[in-house]
């Protein structure tokens, strides 16, 4: 049975278990949209959010899902857990989140911003609306051009980059190494990494300008050779893998 939870600019529909869940996640979502629509200079209206209480629920809802999730490396897999829409955004509940998260520290942390991820997500769409992978026989083919920017705008923007270490560790171990920028694939889990050592840098309304579009990846690091920022980004993910970075300074 469906319920309806409300806040002032949030409906959630949701399963009668998850009503108490549905609160702090529709109390989160405030609390992060003014942030959010602040950092990015956009704003979208009032959203409805859908907690789905079962994996199959969500991909019903959102049928790129399992393709998207199975062109996703292994270690990313169990991340791809949502869609953001203009009107919806649409997640699994935090208790099947929790089911989802691996023993290792900061997985089931950042599995629990996922609601906040895909409002960053979306909003990020408003502000560059050539990252919007609108309905249709192309949809495929635009998200993978600019999967890293929009999940990695959405990864950092949220916070859940200061989660992913485990996950990043995991991905270095398995597999050939990760493209430059991250490709579809590596997306949603090393997307993050790249506007946090751009922050890091130049500081973060370089990251601003990267997911409005206001420049492209070599322009944001001041024209540098993209061979030079690839072996200055796979440090990056080393250190971030070990643990090994130290807090960002406010710029």
């Amino acid at each position: 049975m469906w319920l309806e939870t409300a806040s002032d600019t949030f409906t959630a529909r949701h399963d009668e278990r998850d009503t108490a869940d549905a609160e702090l996640v529709l109390r989160a979502l405030e609390d992060a949209r003014p942030r959010l629509q602040r950092t990015l200079e956009a704003a979208v209206g009032p959203l409805d959010v859908v907690l789905h209480g079962t994996e199959a629920q969500l991909d019903a809802a959102a049928p790129l899902l399992p393709l998207l999730r199975r062109l996703s490396a292994p270690s990313a897999r169990r991340y791809v857990v949502g869609w953001a829409g203009e009107h919806e955004l649409h997640v699994m509940s935090p208790r099947v989140l929790a089911k989802r998260a691996s023993n290792v520290e900061g997985s089931l942390e950042l599995l629990m911003l996922s609601p906040t991820a895909l409002l960053a997500r979306r909003i990020v769409t408003e502000a560059n609306p050539a990252l919007h992978p609108r309905l249709g026989p192309r949809m495929l083919a635009r998200y993978t051009r600019s999967a890293w920017l929009l999940e990695g705008a959405a990864q950092y923007f949220s916070g859940q980059v200061d989660h992913a270490r485990p996950g990043i560790a995991v991905r270095l171990r398995e597999g050939p190494d990760p493209a430059f920028p991250p490709g579809r694939g590596d997306a949603i889990l090393l997307g993050g990494s790249v506007y946090d050592l751009l922050a890091r840098e130049e500081g973060t309304a370089a990251a601003v300008a990267l997911a409005q579009g206001a420049h492209g990846l070599k322009a944001a690091f001041h024209g540098r050779p993209l061979r030079h920022t690839e072996v200055t980004w796979r440090a990056h993910l080393q250190r971030m893998a070990e643990g090994r970075l130290p807090a960002r300074r406010a710029r």
